[in-house]
């Protein structure tokens, strides 16, 4: 049996899954629906990397040995180094590899590609502790970021990437009339890849953001190189290890796909990105990096960018404003404000907010919503959703937030772990500000820095939040209210801004989510990124349709 065989029927469901955008999840998403020893394995076998060199990665031509990560729970160095490679025995590995992984068949990528997320799995565990301990993460939010939901998110660029590249026949013949006669030709359509992809990690998400340009481009035939953030390298390294194995495995060059790790004093991404070879490139990062990754495009590269966006919450009218607010303070306070869905300004009308038939004033509403946020981290239970700061600027500026300017509403409540004394630590701060200070709320407060802007109106709430949507990009928009027609009228407001739109969310499903196989994980429509996982012009663009015509 081959590859491809043995795992068809995980890949038809996916595809399904993908056009009816239901539910769908390609391995359990709790730690709970795993044997109990695998996490004590798990652990063990993170704990025996530290302070030693990794050496499972496959890949050729590695001179020496680099590493910078710190775990933010422990506020030390996890003493881990990688084989660092040139640049152009990157590049040179790379076009060697791709001369074969262009021929190999679309079924055979197929398989090779299931086949590695398997192996994957049976790694979850140890990859959750290394984001842990890489990211800040808390280690349930770890397990299914980096585990399950990042290869939810390999396998539907599998799906969408195989459904495109069988879309038109691999042949056919081609019959026109002419007069009395007619002319025959046979055809023949196929998929050209493009070549090197070079997918640039984050530190926060360094194996959700990353997976998806990685399987894509491997599935178009395309050969990929990660460049991690050096901060958060041992959870892809992982991934890169399992995908070199199986591909040795099925004799393919490991150089198939490379790790290129650098130090934080000598950085090689804008090296890499602008050598010629490099065709394609996905991002994940500042808008600042962000933009100069899209000027790229202007030497004939395809980017996919994910940056920075400025997501907003429209509070007009609610059932149970508690539910509501309960509901926020979780996302919120989800991995401390650190994610890209991460709510940010609350817009919140001077007049009150409805409950039922009951008009709140302002004041009760931004109390109630400050309660539920405090009450929320100080619970033993749920603090733990808060995580670890990954990365000490994102801690001084929100150290600094009460400079930014307002009221603020709620100084950070004093948390720590009993389990991590030197935890990295930081609840969220509240301040309130007026609808005319949006020098304040118009740029991305990365971190625990929530704002909540007072507006005339549900109308002026709407309008701020439709423009700074177009014009600094969003990710994401929660929006509460019991009146259709404002429904109605936000989602055509923040659709055209190019910004999906949760209506109404309480309970426990949050705006901060974005579900493989249904959701579209930013829109590349506005400023927040110019891709979305994963639709299908994320895999079209990885390339080209090549008609050619033979006459017999």
């Amino acid at each position: 049996m081959s590859l491809f065989q043995k795992h068809q029927t995980a890949l038809t469901k996916a595809i399904v899954a993908l056009q009816n955008r239901q539910f769908y999840c390609h391995h359990p998403e709790h730690h709970n629906a795993y044997p109990k020893e695998k996490a004590k394995e798990g652990y063990e076998a993170f704990e025996g990397k530290l302070n030693k060199p990794f050496e499972e990665l496959l890949q050729t031509g590695g001179t020496e040995w680099i590493g910078n990560e710190e775990s933010p729970f422990w506020q030390k160095s996890l003493g881990i180094t990688y084989p660092q490679t040139s640049i152009e025995v990157l590049i040179d590995n790379a076009q060697t590899a791709f001369k074969s992984w262009r021929k190999v068949s679309i079924e055979e990528r197929a398989g090779i590609l299931m086949e590695s997320i398997d192996h994957i799995s049976q790694r979850y565990f140890e990859i959750a502790y290394s984001t842990q301990h890489t990211a800040g993460q808390s280690f349930g939010m770890s397990f299914q970021a980096s585990g399950p939901h990042a290869t939810d998110r390999a396998v539907e660029a599998i799906a969408m990437a195989y459904q495109e590249l069988t879309r038109f026949p691999r042949q056919t013949e081609w019959v026109k009339p002419i007069g009395r006669t007619t002319v025959s030709l046979q055809k023949s359509f196929l998929p050209i890849p493009k070549g090197i992809g070079l997918a640039i990690g984050c530190s926060t998400f360094p194996v959700w953001n990353s997976v998806s340009g990685i399987y894509a481009n491997l599935m178009a035939g395309n050969v990929a190189i990660l460049k991690p953030h050096p901060t958060g390298i041992l959870p892809i390294a992982i991934y890169i290890a399992e995908l070199q194995k199986v591909l040795q495995e099925n004799d393919f060059s490991p150089n198939t796909v490379q790790l290129a790790v650098d130090s934080p004093s000598n950085l090689i991404t804008k090296e890499l990105a602008e050598h010629p070879a490099v065709k394609l490139i996905d991002f994940t990062g500042s808008s600042e990096f962000g933009n100069y990754i899209e000027s790229l495009q202007s030497q004939g590269k395809e980017v996919f960018t994910e940056k920075a966006g400025v997501n907003s919450v429209i509070i007009d009218s609610a059932p149970n404003l508690r539910q509501v607010m309960r509901n926020l303070a979780f996302s919120l306070s989800l991995y401390s404000g650190q994610m890209c869905t991460a709510p940010q300004n609350i817009f919140i009308p001077e007049t009150g907010v409805k409950e039922g038939e009951e008009l709140i004033p302002y004041e009760r509403v931004v109390d109630l919503l400050q309660n539920e946020v405090a009450a929320h981290v100080l619970n033993p239970r749920m603090k733990v959703t808060l995580g670890t700061i990954q990365n000490p600027m994102t801690l001084q500026r929100a150290r600094m937030a009460k400079n930014l300017g307002g009221k603020v509403v709620l100084r950070p409540p004093k948390v720590k772990y009993e389990q991590f004394p030197e935890a990295r630590i930081q609840s969220p701060t509240i301040i309130e500000v007026n609808a005319d200070q949006i020098s304040v709320f118009e740029k991305e407060l990365f971190g625990p820095i929530i704002l909540v802007i007072k507006t005339k109106n549900t109308q002026e709430s709407i309008d701020l939040a439709q423009s700074l949507a177009s014009k600094q990009g969003a990710i994401s928009c929660a929006a509460y209210t019991t009146d259709k027609n404002i429904a109605a009228q936000i989602t055509e407001a923040m659709n055209a801004a190019f910004t999906p739109v949760s209506l109404n969310l309480t309970g426990f499903i949050f705006v901060n989510q974005a579900a493989a196989f249904s959701d579209f994980h930013v829109s590349g429509g506005n400023p927040a990124g110019n891709a979305s996982f994963a639709d299908p012009n994320f895999v079209n663009r990885r390339f080209v349709w090549i008609g050619n015509r033979v006459m017999e």
